[in-house]
């Protein structure tokens, strides 16, 4: 039986600010819930090294028809979503990527890649938490790795159309200088590995 309720955390239009695709507007819609739980130190949920800085375990029941409404209240002219979470795997279904491709939305997904996709997206980006072996997205439009200073050039599986390396932010909001500087300097010698800084919290939106 198809799935007709999902749990959303919230929703809100603002820019995409990472990745290929930063820049552009987009309408956000956070699921909640995630099978992942980053934190500093490695454990069974976590890769360890970065603490996850999302809270979106909190949430309201919504059918996809409100879903549909909030999106056209937050804005009349976009017609570009990104599904993200928490883990948007977990809940986003063939028969609703579906149906807002009826309703003449572009769809963007942001991933771990633990967990298959729904067919019909038009763009996937995976930034995977778990090992290579254990990732069930095959291939996607992007993938994206969050690096330390350090840390070394990923090897990853999944098959796309860009490799990207993303600076990991400390608590502050701010990137630290020498990681940046890795990352670059990383970038450089592996093309076409490219680098993604999150724009957005330089930006200062959401």
């Amino acid at each position: 039986m198809p799935q007709d309720k999902y749990r959303i955390n919230e929703t809100f239009y603002s820019l995409q600010g990472e990745g290929v695709r930063a820049g552009t507007p987009n309408i956000f819609v956070r699921f909640s819930g995630c099978n992942m739980a980053c934190a500093k130190e490695p454990g069974e949920k976590s890769p360890g090294g970065f603490d996850c800085d999302t809270e979106f375990e909190s949430g309201l029941w919504f059918d996809r028809e409100g879903i549909l409404k909030r999106v056209r209240e937050l804005s009349p002219v976009c017609k570009a979503i990104i599904w993200t979470g928490g883990e948007p795997g977990l809940q986003l279904t063939t028969e609703l990527v579906a149906f807002f491709k009826d309703a003449g939305y572009y769809q963007s997904v942001e991933s771990n890649g633990s967990v298959a996709l729904p067919a019909g997206l038009d763009w996937a980006c995976i930034s995977p938490k778990v090992a290579e072996h254990a990732l069930r997205v095959e291939a996607a439009q992007e993938v994206k790795y969050v690096r330390h200073k350090g840390q070394g050039i990923p090897k990853p599986r999944i098959k796309a159309d860009h490799y990207l390396i993303s600076p990991a932010f400390e608590p502050t909001g701010r990137v630290d200088p020498e990681t940046l500087a890795y990352c670059i300097e990383l970038c450089k010698a592996n093309p076409p590995w490219r680098l993604s800084v999150q724009q957005h919290k330089l930006w200062a939106v959401r």
